[in-house]
């Protein structure tokens, strides 16, 4: 069920942004989600979901943030800290699936957050990727299908 939920969002999702919609009338991301985003796709990128990275089984050590701008129609991907500090190795990624060879990706070592990564809207028959990891931990999320 939840699946297909998911499905109809994201669907719905879509098809405002193909009539010129914006996010803002299918945000599925929740208010704590858009708080937590830094804003480091830039201007007009709004949150659409988000991935957490769990160091635990309760503990979220960051955040993989997917947002979009209908102004530049791109996707971008960003991996936030929950709790900026020492150096410490992150990345995001940001694909298509299921042909893409050419990810968007940022890795380093970094204090605060890895990105931001854009890529294009995906073409009919594939669906957006995104992944996050901070130190050993890894998440990643699939969905955004036209």
């Amino acid at each position: 069920m939840k699946s297909i939920r998911h499905k109809a969002v994201t669907a719905g999702a879509l098809a405002v942004l193909a009539l010129g919609g914006t996010l803002a009338a299918t945000a599925p991301a929740s208010a704590a989600t858009t708080g937590a985003y830094n804003g480091a796709c830039g201007k007009g990128y709004e949150v659409f979901t988000s991935t957490p990275i769990k160091s635990s089984q309760t503990t979220v050590a960051a955040t993989t943030y997917v947002a979009y701008s209908s102004a530049d129609k791109q996707w971008c991907a960003v991996t936030v800290r929950s709790k900026p500090g020492a150096r410490v190795f992150m990345e995001v990624t940001l694909d298509t699936w299921q042909t893409s060879t050419t990810p968007a990706r940022d890795s380093g070592s970094y204090t605060t957050y890895a990105g931001p990564v854009y890529k294009d809207l995906p073409a009919a028959g594939q669906c957006m990727t995104w992944s996050g990891s901070i130190d050993i931990s890894y998440n990643s999320g699939i969905g955004l299908c036209p």
